[in-house]
């Protein structure tokens, strides 16, 4: 069978995308089907140590969120991670990576397949991140908007010693919203000029898009942090998009006013995460340029991996510490 790295495989994978672009050829993305909550009321799913698996790829941002606040908050030997290759293939995300080529906890080839025994009617896309209960083998999670918030709170009492509190309470209003608003126009905006069918959706989302780019560049230059002096889990987020930015969005999808590099204060705003543990060692530029770059969003006929960027620059210094107190 092809498989995504073949001109077909490509053309199967736009297939699934075409299903969520509008009339007008706006890219409008699934709703997601697992979201039950976790916590400690009735119906909503236990917070326990060894139950669960957090299955992701790299290339993903909504994954990779995931798994940096899996880090910060020191719960790897709570929820067990799961890792699928970059290229998605035309039958799913698949544990190529792994012995055997199957997940070595669920012993699942690709990641439809737990989809299949949770609910064999479900015909949407298998997607990344997925928490599965290994205990009762099915998918009961696939939330990428909240789950990181279920880590912050309902996994508390599994955190380290001296965890951030990426989510404090007075603040989870304002975080709510804000997180919303990143979303709707800079996480999911990059792939709303990307995926977009018509020029004008491409040309509105592109300067939604760096219209509240040049809004965050001015925020952060009076501030470290999204909300100020402490990373919280609004900064998880904007980073997973500014790390794939220069080596993915900029060319694949279009959004080409700008690099990254480019904005002093979101440069420097990027690089300061980039160098805080969790960030820059759960990031891996290979992986996201063969995911977006190899068949996953791209027509790359020739199958042609581009040489740049520089991705050294990460590790210069930053000049974030002049808001230390």
């Amino acid at each position: 069978m092809p498989n995504n790295n073949t001109i077909e495989g490509t053309k199967i994978v736009n297939h699934e995308i075409a299903k969520e672009i509008t009339k007008d050829g706006a890219f409008n993305r699934q709703k997601n089907r697992f979201t039950t909550p976790f916590g400690n009321q009735p119906g909503e799913l236990p917070a326990e140590a060894g139950r669960y698996r957090l299955l992701w790829a790299r290339i993903c941002p909504w994954a990779h969120r995931a798994v940096i606040v899996r880090e910060l908050l020191g719960l790897q030997d709570v929820i067990s991670l799961g890792t699928a290759s970059p290229v998605r293939t035309e039958n799913g995300w698949e544990f190529s990576l792994d012995a055997g080529g199957v997940d070595p906890v669920l012993g699942i080839r690709y990641l439809p397949d737990i989809y299949a025994e949770t609910d064999p009617e479900y015909s949407g896309r298998a997607t990344v991140p997925t928490v599965v209960d290994v205990l009762e083998r099915k998918v009961v999670n696939n939330d990428y908007f909240r789950l990181t918030n279920y880590f912050e709170t309902a996994f508390k009492p599994f955190h380290k010693e001296g965890a951030p509190d990426l989510y404090p309470q007075h603040l989870q209003a304002e975080i709510d919203e804000f997180n919303d608003l990143l979303f709707h126009e800079v996480n999911n905006g990059v792939y709303k000029a990307g995926f977009a069918h018509s020029q004008a959706a491409y040309e509105q989302a592109y300067d939604v898009l760096f219209a509240r780019l040049d809004q965050l560049e001015e925020r952060l230059s009076a501030q470290r942090y999204l909300f100020g002096d402490s990373l919280t889990d609004s900064d998880v987020r904007f980073y997973v998009t500014l790390v794939r930015f220069d080596a993915a969005y900029y060319s694949v999808f279009r959004t080409n006013r700008n690099r990254i590099i480019d904005f002093p204060n979101l440069w420097n705003y990027a690089k300061d995460l980039y160098q805080t543990p969790g960030f820059g060692d759960t990031t891996d530029f290979d992986s996201i340029k063969r995911g977006y770059q190899l068949g996953n969003h791209a027509y790359n006929p020739h199958q042609l991996l581009a040489k740049g960027p520089d991705v050294s620059i990460w590790n210069e210094p930053h000049d974030r510490h002049r808001f230390s107190k």
